[in-house]
């Protein structure tokens, strides 16, 4: 049974054709991202019920979750690369060494980062950017998100197993159904018509839901619909096992620590060139711009499976096909999203905050002029994506890693800190679209001189099969 799945599996990666392979892998991976996405967006918008400070919580805890996301990405997304390509070489034995290997680091992780924060909580949450009166707010809504730090890790090493299969169906299952569960539980967790937990309630509602979420995603392995398999002896005794999945999954690690670091810088420089209302309508704008993000992201987590089975197979035109074509789909949609954003920006910020309270109406001015700048500049996001997961999924760790550090890291830091200097609080505005316009510039080279070397090579790989024939 278990061959016989992984043969079906392999023949669909190599022979389905490139389109309807791509989007049938991308959709459900779209649908998680988004779903995820939305749900982040419901806790933004039922805590903005109680007041910009507890929108500003949000936003600073959102920097912590973001290491859980850096470690189970690096995991994830490390081990999910390996695993594809081994795959494609039928190398199943080592692809479940590697999958239980990453889930077990992904957990003791966890564990230890939940321990750390509990215990110098309100260290953390100053060292983000929390106020004296940011600061009780965000501590209730960190301390329950880090007593689920080893299932947020270990869901998202689950996710990106399934993916690596090409089993994106499954992963979509698994994060939508805890994703809706947290939105239902939402409303009567913080609402005062509900248990009236305020912040603390939107909390309890996503570590539910998380619990929820990797319970799905690993009864798949446990019950035989997935390739891999979950048992404690597949995990390696070689340490070099871990290494090379945190090597592989070093430009998850870059992109999602620099995000999480130039998070915490944001937060703290738009504290000193506004207000609590300044940080909350930058975590307002940030989630409405990873939202039209996630799709992007979603196209490339089901085309990554694709790259990784055919490069290692030799099927090059095929890599070739899968870049392009999902390139400009994923284009198109970010040219799309960033018109509609760019239009209706005050409305969306309107949707997260109250204006008749404390804050209200400068949140809504300060954030509607921030997604106006990032929206401009969302087509120009698909390069970056498009070819450092490439990059990713074929194994070249270091080409990889800098693209990612390019966005949240090398031109955003320095942005961030120093054209404020000049522009006060419009240079915290146009942050995020000034380094995304750099990062495109920069990688132009990274994506054409990558695309040449590919043509050329399967041009001469055409010619041998010619001389075979």
């Amino acid at each position: 049974m278990a061959e016989s799945l992984d043969i079906i599996q392999y023949n669909k990666m190599i022979n389905t054709k490139i389109p309807k392979l791509v989007t049938s892998l991308a959709i459900p991976a779209v649908i998680s991202m988004l779903v995820t996405a939305i749900y982040n967006m419901a806790d933004t918008y039922f805590v903005g019920t109680i007041g910009p400070v507890a929108t500003a919580a949000v936003g600073i805890v959102f920097s912590l979750q973001a290491i859980i996301q850096a470690v189970g990405f690096t995991l994830g997304m490390g081990s999910g690369s390996w695993i594809s390509r081994l795959l494609g070489k039928k190398e199943n034995e080592k692809a479940m060494e590697v999958a239980n290997t990453a889930l077990l680091s992904a957990l003791i992780f966890g564990i230890l980062y939940a321990l750390f924060g509990l215990i110098f909580i309100d260290w953390f949450m100053r060292i983000l950017g929390s106020s004296e009166t940011i600061l009780p707010y965000a501590r209730n809504y960190a301390t329950f998100i880090l007593i689920g730090s080893p299932i947020m890790a270990g869901s998202f090493v689950l996710n990106n197993l399934l993916r690596a299969e090409g089993k994106t169906s499954l992963s979509m299952i698994g994060l939508c159904t805890g994703a809706i569960i947290n939105i239902g539980l939402d409303p009567v967790f913080i609402s005062s018509w509900g248990l009236n937990l305020g912040i603390s309630g939107a909390a309890i509602a996503t570590i539910i839901s998380q619990f929820i979420s990797f319970s799905i995603l690993l009864s798949f392995f446990l019950s035989g619909k997935s390739i891999i398999k979950i048992k404690l002896k597949y995990v390696s005794k070689k340490i070099n096992t871990l290494f090379e999945i945190v090597k592989i999954g070093l430009p998850s690690f870059a992109r999602q620590v620099l995000a999480s670091v130039a998070t915490i810088i944001l937060n703290n420089v738009a504290l000193s060139y506004g207000s609590d209302a300044a940080v909350a309508a930058i975590s307002i704008s940030t989630k409405i711009y990873m939202l039209v993000f996630s799709v992007s992201l979603g196209m490339g987590q089901g085309f990554q499976p694709v790259v990784g089975y055919n490069y290692v197979s030799n099927h090059l035109k095929r890599v070739r096909q899968a870049v392009w074509f999902t390139y400009l789909m994923m284009t198109i949609v970010l040219t799309v999203s960033g018109i509609f954003c760019f239009i209706f920006s005050e409305f969306f910020i309107d949707l997260f905050v109250q204006n008749d309270i404390e804050g209200g109406l400068e949140t809504i001015e300060i954030g509607k002029e921030v997604l106006k700048y990032n929206s401009i500049v969302f087509p120009l996001l698909s390069l970056n994506v498009i070819t450092n997961m490439t990059y990713q999924s074929i194994g070249m760790k270091w080409k990889s890693t800098l693209l990612s550090s390019c966005r949240q890291g090398i031109f955003f830091i320095p942005i961030i800190i120093l054209v404020p200097m000049a522009l006060e609080l419009l240079g915290v505005e146009i942050a995020q679209a000034s380094a995304d316009l750099c990062t495109f510039v920069f990688t132009i080279p990274f994506f054409v001189l990558f695309m040449r070397k590919l043509r050329l090579a399967s041009k001469m790989e055409e010619a041998k099969m010619q001389e075979a024939i």
